[in-house]
């Protein structure tokens, strides 16, 4: 990293990751590094990876095409050619991601994910370091309050009707698994670490239970900040206020965010009722030491793929409004 510049690490993975990551590229000033889950096991991903074999790379894709240069010949046209999704081909095709499948041919003729993440970094000229938070093939496991005991990141983040009454008591990894070289320096050197936002347990959390993680969070002298989420998560975090996920994240890193930027923005009444339909509800943003309560949310409804069968967010933080608030941290 440049000790020109500042060294900011996000850590989370999924739609949160990539809207920090694509805010924060707009400032040359910060060396950005991601490290991202390595838990994913639904959609295109879990597809892929039951199929071959290999790590699940879909959080690694999004991070790659957000930090991509925008100044790259066709850049909106390999951004688009990333993300786009097969909506016709067949069941074997339908569904999958043109990114995922790209990622997992190049493991297969590489012969390693690291190499394959760093190829497509240097052919989308990235604008930052992408680290898998491991490189051993793990399971994210779920206990609740009841004892039941759920396995796979896509069963706890698509959780059995009638499970929003029960709480996570633990979450962890089988096996627990190990913190790549990478991503321990890269949280070492870091003057700012962003956790957030995303999913609580499967796309924050499911990074800080990896063996290693704690202990470098604990040690690193990095201000840390955790992004609330816009909208509580049926099965997860019902009724969860700010303060309960800042406890909750505390609970797994053994420290206290030093700074928690929330949305105060409310969101659109039609949104809203359609979010109620599903059980989900704005965060409650709890006032306190170190909440920072301004306007982060986009203005724009999220459209998915047709052939994309996972829940997705409906709106989410705006990635320049994001970016101002925590370079303003630095």
């Amino acid at each position: 990293m440049d000790k020109q510049q500042k060294n900011v690490v996000v850590i989370g993975g999924g739609t949160g990751t990539f809207t920090v990551l694509s805010g924060l590229k707009k400032y040359p000033e910060l060396s950005l590094t991601a490290v991202v889950t390595m838990a994913d096991s639904g959609g295109s991903t879990g597809r892929l990876r039951d199929e071959f074999g290999y790590l699940p790379i879909s959080d690694v894709r999004m991070a790659l095409v957000a930090l991509a240069d925008d100044e790259l010949s066709d850049h909106e046209r390999l951004r688009q050619l990333f993300l786009y999704r097969f909506e016709k081909g067949g069941r074997d095709l339908v569904g999958h991601n043109f990114g995922n499948l790209f990622l997992v041919a190049l493991t297969d003729i590489l012969g390693s994910e690291i190499e394959a993440i760093q190829f497509a970094s240097r052919m989308l000229r990235t604008k930052g370091a992408v680290h898998p938070v491991t490189t051993d093939n793990v399971t994210l496991v779920a206990t609740y309050d009841d004892g039941v005991v759920v396995h796979g990141e896509t069963h706890i983040d698509e959780p059995k009707p009638g499970r929003d009454n029960h709480k996570i008591t633990q979450l962890r990894t089988e096996p627990q698994g190990s913190i790549t070289p990478d991503a321990a320096t890269a949280v070492a050197q870091a003057d700012l670490i962003v956790i957030g936002p995303g999913d609580l347990y499967t796309s924050i959390l499911a990074v800080c239970v990896v063996g290693g993680v704690r202990e470098a969070l604990m040690k690193t002298t990095a201000k840390i900040v955790y992004v609330s989420n816009l909208m509580t998560k049926y099965g997860q975090t019902s009724t969860m206020s700010t303060e309960d996920h800042v406890v909750e994240l505390a609970r797994y890193i053994g420290r206290r965010p030093d700074v928690v930027l929330a949305n105060n923005t409310m969101l659109p009444e039609t949104l809203l009722a359609r979010y109620a339909e599903e059980g989900e509800y704005p965060v409650e943003v709890i006032s306190g030491s170190g909440v920072l309560a301004q306007d982060l949310l986009a203005s724009s409804e999220v459209v998915k793929s047709k052939s994309d069968n996972l829940r997705r967010s409906l709106i989410r933080h705006d990635p320049d409004k994001l970016a101002r608030a925590i370079v303003e941290l630095l």
